[in-house]
């Protein structure tokens, strides 16, 4: 995996200098090419699967006033070529054994097994769909000596079906069996079709057109009636000619349980040879020229490739089938670990007596890095200037165009200092702001977010424990009256506030959020500061952090709120680069899957879950929403309703129980549902799109996201004043 990052966040995107047309990027080209490939295999799927186009419609009897009557006379082979009107019947002590509606994995093998026992030969009238799926056994029965027949693609009475319809039908079962066993067949045999006596003037006409076509149609005049699984005796009893009659078999080795078949040509056709009968197929029996003609050219290459897209189809949605039992084990692994370890953590810190150690009451340094934050910095500086906790303020402007740092200094506020820098990044600047700080506990934000009076002193508590390296707050989406700002209001409250909580329990916290996280200076410098090899240098030095033995803890009453993006490229530009990051920083510490001691506990604990939880479920998530979709329009529409709601209801349910443990407003969870419809698959692609720069090496620059400057700080809640009025240790 070569992942690479351009980190400058003021370098202007690059275009063609000579006005030229820019090509599509890679980023963006595959996962278009990937979702319309994977749109085609289910397409496929469900047309070879006889959920596309398939009629299942059957046309009851009528008139047969003109139908000939040498047709009706009985014979079973039929045949209407060249304008002909005429049948033909087997001789006698000849039985040619015919199968319908195969091949079946299951049951067409051992029917073959038992014909190759007995050395007796069949004619397999497939179906397009089954042939296409099985193309293994079609050649086997090629290669055996046995006929093959054509029953249509997707086995449709034909009397209902347009010449169009029925050509299609036609080409598409012999494009099947040439692909299968490179050969084209003359014989063919209607759906749902019985005796020639039987014929109406609705399958009359059908017949005279699939003569017309060079088809020989092929009845039967014997029928065992195996598809009502009568018993092997019964079946025997219908199946057997009376006085050494010649007969066409009607049987079939597909279509469901075909035991009591098998069962009966294990015993009948010794019987019968017994008594003279060969089991012969058709054009042996009938000592005419074979019905096979081997394709050659580009029809073979056509029938080739129609059979290897197909048995392509059935892999990926194999392949897809099992994602999504891997995506359900993990949606359902991690909700049933969130609740758990959640409530555990909440029960942990909200104890009476609780406390992480001895009350932190030292002044701290607070860093906001700032680019171009004019429209947000002097909220974020007043919100500040409430800090219930002694701090000092140190503002990084790193390179800003827009008069950021002249805001700050313009307001003359005490204990803060600005520090100016060229444009180098946000890791830079918070190693130029950690070079200048005077605490040794150290609070980083963002210069859009703004904090609560409390924020900083319930962030510094866990200090207490001398064991404690970082402490992760509670970021929370201060714009959230947009629909898109409620999407992310519950993602922030949900995905983030609760797994934290369970990450902590876990000791694995995979990320100190940018927007409200406290460090020890000293454990920063152990580790060597914010590093610059990801965009994501939050995750990469919270990871760090874990391997050099420190442990990292959640403040939940630690509130900071955020200004979310509010467009959907906004949006996608920020999660792209945390997805990106996140990828990066898990590559960076793979070695800890081998170390020893707190690195290798990291490495064997939180990679895993990490990359299970924030990678490859997102990745997976929306194979549900694919059989959602997929099962509405080819069905079974019921079950897979009623199983997306569950999933739904699960999610409902951890969602309410984030929302309760942060105290909010159940009112937002009201655009939950079209959350997972619309949001997920935003999230979906671009977390594809990060996975693809990784893997080809592409780079991906730091994106600044335009703000307005509309979030201000709220007042304190309730909780927060209780318990800075009564002094409690807080969490």
């Amino acid at each position: 995996m070569a992942i690479r990052t351009t980190r400058r966040r003021g370098a202007a995107r690059s275009g063609a200098p000579d006005g030229s047309r820019r090509r599509v990027p890679l980023r963006f080209l595959l996962p278009s090419l990937v979702l319309v490939a994977l749109m085609a295999m289910l397409m496929l799927r469900g047309y070879v699967h006889s959920e596309i186009l398939a009629d299942h419609r059957v046309r009851p009897p009528a008139a047969n006033d003109k139908v000939p009557q040498e047709i009706l006379r009985g014979d079973p082979v039929l045949d209407t070529r060249g304008g002909r009107t005429g049948s033909l019947s087997v001789p006698d002590h000849r039985l040619v054994l015919t199968f319908d509606d195969g091949p079946d994995p299951q049951w067409t093998p051992k029917v073959l097994d038992v014909l190759k026992k007995y050395d007796a030969h069949a004619v397999f009238f497939v179906t397009g769909t089954m042939a296409s799926r099985h193309p293994d056994l079609v050649k086997r029965m090629v290669d055996e000596g046995h006929e093959i027949g054509l029953h249509t693609f997707n086995h449709p009475d034909l009397s209902y079906q347009s010449k169009q319809r029925i050509d299609w039908e036609l080409s598409q079962n012999q494009l099947a069996i040439s692909g299968a066993a490179g050969i084209r067949t003359s014989l063919f045999r209607p759906p749902y079709s019985s005796f020639s006596g039987a014929m109406d003037n609705k399958s009359w006409p059908v017949t005279e057109y699939i003569g017309s076509r060079g088809y020989i149609t092929v009845l039967n005049n014997t029928d065992s009636e195996d598809w009502r699984r009568p018993g092997v005796a019964k079946i025997i009893e219908k199946a057997a000619p009376k006085g050494g009659e010649g007969a066409i078999v009607l049987m079939h080795d597909s279509g469901g349980d075909r035991s009591q078949t098998v069962a009966a040509l294990d015993r009948m056709l010794p019987d019968l040879k017994a008594e003279g009968y060969r089991f012969q197929n058709l054009t042996e029996a009938l000592n005419a020229p074979s019905a096979h003609t081997p394709v050659t050219g580009l029809d073979r290459w056509k029938g080739a490739a129609w059979i290897f897209l197909v048995q392509a189809s059935e892999n990926i949605t194999s392949g897809l089938v099992v994602g999504l039992a891997v995506i359900g084990s993990l949606v359902i692994g991690r909700f049933v670990l969130m609740l758990v370890l959640s409530a555990a953590h909440a029960h942990k810190v909200r104890r009476k007596g609780f406390s992480w150690g001895p009350r932190v009451t030292e002044p701290v340094s607070v860093l906001v890095p700032a680019y171009n934050e004019a429209k947000c910095i002097e909220n974020t500086v007043r919100s500040l200037m409430a800090s219930e906790h002694p701090i000092e303020i140190i503002v990084i402007d790193d390179g800003s165009t827009d008069g950021t740092a002249r805001i700050v200094e313009a307001m003359g506020v005490p204990n803060v200092r600005v520090v100016r820098q060229l444009n180098a990044g946000k890791p830079a600047a918070l190693n130029r702001g950690l070079a200048n700080a005077s605490h040794d506990i150290v609070v980083m934000m963002d210069g859009d977010t703004v904090f609560e009076p409390a924020t900083v002193r319930e962030l510094v508590q866990p200090f207490g424990d001398p064991r404690v390296g970082a402490v992760a707050g509670n970021a929370k989406v201060g714009n959230r009256d947009t629909l898109i700002g409620a999407w992310q209001h519950i993602e922030y409250v949900m995905g983030f506030n609760l797994d934290r909580r369970m990450y902590d329990v876990l000791r694995c916290m995979p990320t100190i959020p940018g927007a409200v996280g406290a460090f020890r200076r000293s454990a920063l410098q152990r580790v060597g500061g914010m590093s610059e090899d990801t965009l994501a240098e939050d995750t990469d030095v919270t990871m760090a952090l874990h391997r050099d033995g420190w442990r990292v803890v959640y403040a939940e009453n630690a509130r900071a709120w955020t200004e979310a993006p509010e467009t959907v490229q906004q949006l996608w530009s920020q999660r792209y680069r945390w997805s990106y990051g996140t990828m990066q920083a898990i590559w960076k510490h793979r070695r800890a899957l081998i170390d020893r001691g707190p690195s290798g506990r990291f490495g064997r604990v939180g990679l895993p879950l990490v990359s299970l939880f924030m990678v490859l479920a997102p990745l997976l998530a929306p194979l549900i929403d694919v059989f959602l979709l997929y099962g509405l329009i080819f069905g079974p529409t019921q079950k897979t309703i009623m199983a997306w709601l569950g999933v739904l209801l699960i999610q409902a349910v951890c969602a309410a129980y984030a929302f309760r443990l942060d105290r909010e407003k159940m009112t937002h969870l009201i655009s939950l549902p079209l959350q997972q419809i619309l949001y997920r698959q935003l999230m979906y692609v671009v977390l594809l799109q990060s996975w693809i720069t990784a893997l080809t090496g592409g780079r991906l620059r730091w994106q600044k996201l335009r703000r307005t400057g509309v979030v201000g700080a709220p007042p304190p809640t309730s909780d927060a004043r209780e318990r800075a009025l009564d002094g409690r240790p807080v969490a």
